[in-house]
Parts: structure tokens; sequence; C-alpha cells
């Protein structure tokens, strides 16, 4: 009599020749499938793909088909996993410059880490995929970012109609899986989920109507539901413990002369160092002179002062963290309006790994009368709900100006500035939204949001502002729905 061992060994065999069959059987026709009419929802996985994976970075695909996944995202270096030995020589033929194993996932070992890793269409057909994650924790360092795709289980009769009529290659018995079973078996596996989208309503070209259907109706509540396909963007989970980090404050201020002293003696020291970088730009009132003065009277303390461009503040937000020389970015605004006692709240929720992008929200404590205005209260709460569906994440307060980074991740996002079509002249939203776009873990740190002392607040322009900020909306639902 066999046992339950034995029993499960035959089992996985069986799968993995069914596989080995299956997609073997048409592997010299790979190439051709992903052009022309059947190549259209391919083109649109790519776009998916491309949009979470800078180029020039090191790749690893699991179930790397024919090769193709690792040509969409230009790596510097590529590694492929297929099952299929077949597949694996149409991969090697087509592309020479990248290394291909032949290997079931669930028997990968990895020897080498890399900062992606392709699961796209394949966590469908693994026969486990908890071990086959598991497997991939030794190719990973803190920063790489698992790039899952799969299935949604309402096209499954869609699907086999479109094998039946050799619309789509065949397939071997699939996993239908939810969100919520994606979401359990990555954290089970020791990855922790930063990002979700569905995407692709017509999988089929059809003229002008595909992309209308695509671009602009699939993402919309619910419909989005009806998505072909789904994609997450997971990390490894942090240690508890990171040790010590350097902290660079920036200080965007223009026209804050009566903030600066307070600015020096109210933020903490941090981590095993904190600069602390003013970006003057372009003040009439002598803030700059302050600043100098600042550095006379506490040597201690490592106080720089930059010059900003005078152009917006998210350009002198900019200056000063090219000017950063610090393991972590901070940006603690001039007005003080959030108090920097806070600070430190933020360095602990990075330094624990609980968060690669901390944002501050003063949405959750009660405001002073005087703090903000009752229509940017509303208006910042109806972007924030806007922005939460667009990234598929909560946001709870976009325009909160205290906002934290690891400056090696703020190295990567600045090549991201200016893509999203408008211009952010707070740079809120180009930190917002090129951190989801990194597959950063966000996290909103609740602030106390108090009135300003002195001075006179920047945010004029009610309507003007809002309807820049609308145009962002519209921006980033291109992007990432």
């Amino acid at each position: 009599m066999s046992t339950i061992f034995e029993l499960y060994e035959q089992c996985r065999k069986e799968h993995r020749q069914e596989y080995i069959d299956v997609y073997g059987a048409r592997a010299e026709e790979r190439i051709s499938d992903l052009s022309g009419a059947k190549g259209y929802l391919y083109r649109k996985l790519r776009d998916m793909v491309r949009f979470y994976v800078e180029p020039g970075k090191r790749v690893l695909a699991v179930n790397a088909d024919a090769g193709q996944y690792l040509a969409w995202t230009e790596p510097s270096y590529g590694v492929g996993v297929e099952t299929a030995p077949k597949l694996v020589e149409e991969a090697r033929r087509a592309h020479p410059e990248f290394t291909f194993h032949t290997c079931a996932p669930e028997e990968f070992e990895a020897t080498e880490q890399f900062d992606y890793i392709l699961i796209l269409d394949a966590v469908n057909n693994m026969f486990d995929v908890q071990t086959a994650l598991e497997r991939l924790q030794g190719a990973c360092h803190p920063g790489t970012r698992l790039i899952i795709t799969w299935y949604n289980f309402f096209w499954k009769p869609f699907l086999r109609f479109a094998e039946r009529r050799g619309m789509k290659r065949p397939s071997t018995p699939q996993n239908w899986l939810s969100k919520a079973h994606i979401e359990q078996l990555v954290t089970l596996a020791g990855f922790e989920p930063t990002a979700h989208t569905r995407k692709i309503l017509a999988p089929y070209k059809v003229p002008i109507l595909s992309e209308l259907v695509n671009n602009y109706i699939a993402g919309l509540p619910v419909i989005n539901h009806l998505c072909l396909m789904n994609i997450m963007v997971a990390r490894p989970v942090p240690a508890v413990d990171r040790g010590e980090f350097g902290v660079s404050v920036i200080v965007p201020c223009k026209d804050e002369a009566d903030n600066i002293e307070a600015a020096v003696l109210r933020t903490p020291e941090m981590g095993s160092h904190t600069e602390l970088i003013f970006c003057d730009d372009k003040s009439t009132d002598g803030t700059p002179d302050v600043v100098r003065r600042m550095q006379k009277e506490h040597p201690d303390r490592d106080i720089k002062l930059v010059d900003g461009p005078g152009i917006s503040k998210a350009e002198n937000v900019w200056t000063g963290f090219n000017a950063a020389t610090q393991d972590m970015v901070m940006i603690l605004d001039g007005d003080l309006t959030v108090p920097p006692e806070d600070l430190p709240k933020f360095y602990n929720a990075m330094a624990s790994g609980k968060g690669e992008f901390i944002n501050g929200t003063r949405s959750v404590y009660p405001m002073r009368d005087d703090a903000m205005r009752l229509a940017n209260i509303f208006g910042n709460k109806a972007f924030s709900l806007l922005f939460s569906y667009i990234l598929s994440q909560s946001v709870t307060d976009t325009l909160c100006g205290t906002k934290v980074l690891w400056r090696e991740d703020w190295l990567r996002l600045k090549e991201l500035l200016g893509s999203w079509g408008i211009d952010d002249r707070w740079g809120d939203y180009e930190l917002i939204f090129g951190a989801a776009r990194l597959g950063l873990k966000h996290q909103d740190l609740p602030v106390r949001y108090m009135e300003r002392v002195n001075g006179e607040t920047k945010m004029t322009g009610r309507l003007k502002n809002a309807m820049i900020m609308l145009r962002m909306c519209l921006a980033a639902y291109r992007k990432f729905k």
C-alpha cells in the first residue's frame, strides 16, 4: 500500500509531466503566439509589468516561458527558471543574453539575489504555490520585489472557450486563486503585499474599442473586479532589528525667519546622526541669515543651508533631497504646523521595517480651529479617498508635508519625476505616485496638526489648487488604472 508521501510524490510528478507535455508541445510556436492578433493580451501584460519594474536591474523570472518576460524588463542580468525543457530551448535560442534553468518552481534553489522576481501567469499552474514562494526567499535582499500576476476566476469559462477555438494556447488544470488566497500564500511564505490592482477587460484587439475599454473603463469601481488579470507587488518581510540609521531632515522654507530657531531647537537627534538641511527658496525676510546664525550658535548640530531655485516647493524639496547624505530623508515643513517632536515616530516606523514610505496624516486627530480651513479639510478628504481608490491602498492625507523614505529609494524615485503628465508644484504627488510605482510599503502615520504661529500660509488659491489636484488624479488614473 502506498504511503501518503508516496501518493503526494506521484501526484507531483504527474503534474510536472503534464506541464511538460502540454506546454512543451507548442514550444516552437510560442514566439509567434506573442505577436500579431494573439499578442495583444501579452502586450498589455508587458505594459503592466514594465510599469512596476525598473530597467537595468537584476531580474529572475519563475516559469519563464520562452524568455519574453525577462526581455520585457530590459534587465542588466536576467535568469529564467522554466519547467518544460523545450521552452527552455526556445528561450535560450531567442534570448541568448539571459541564463535559463530547467527546474520546477517548487524545486528551485537560489544561489544569488535579485532586485525583481517575476511570477507571471505562473501561480495558476504551480503544483505547490506556497513552497515555490518559500524557495524564493534565498533569492531576495531587503529591497527585492515580487511581481505576481494571475487570472480572475470569473474568466474561467471564457478562457476554456478560447482554448477550444484556438484563440489561446492549451493549459494544464489551473489554480483559480482569489486576491485573498494570494495574500495568504504570500504572507505564509514570508512576504508582505505592498500593492495590488486589476487590469485588462478586453483581452483581444478590437481597433479603438479595446484601448478605450482597457485604459478608461476597466479601472472604474466595481467594473475593475471583472478584469482578467490581477497584479500584486510584494516584499520580503523585514527583520525587526535593522540597527541605527542616519537621518537627513529637509526643511523647505520661504520667508520663515521666525520659525528657523524653533526648528533647530525642537528637532530631536535621531538614529546614528541627524543633519538639518534648510532649503531657502529665495526668501526676502532674512531666513538665510537666521540659518547661518543657528550654525554659529549650535556648532554641535549638523546644520546645512542650501539655495532653492525659487520655482516651487517641489523643486525646493528636491534640492534638499539631492543635498542629503544620510540613510533616511524626512520633510519637515518650515511652518512647523507638524511638530518636529513627532519626527522620531517616523524614524521608528522606517527603522523597524514597518514601512518604506511613511506619509503623515492629519485626518486622525482633531485639529485646533485655526489649523486648517473647513473647505481645505473636506477637499483633502475627498482627494484622499480618490487617491486611495486609484492607488489601491489607503492614503488618508495627500498634502501633509511630512513624508519619509530611504535616500536610496529617492535616488530611484527621482528618475520618475515629471513622468505623470502634470506639473506637481508641491511634490507630494510625485512622492506618493513614485513610491507606489516602485512598490514601496506605504504607511500613514497620524500627526497633530497645529495652527501656524509665525508667518503666513503659502497654500492660497484654493479653487486653482483643487483643479491642479483633480488633474493629478486624472493623470494617476491613466497610469495606475
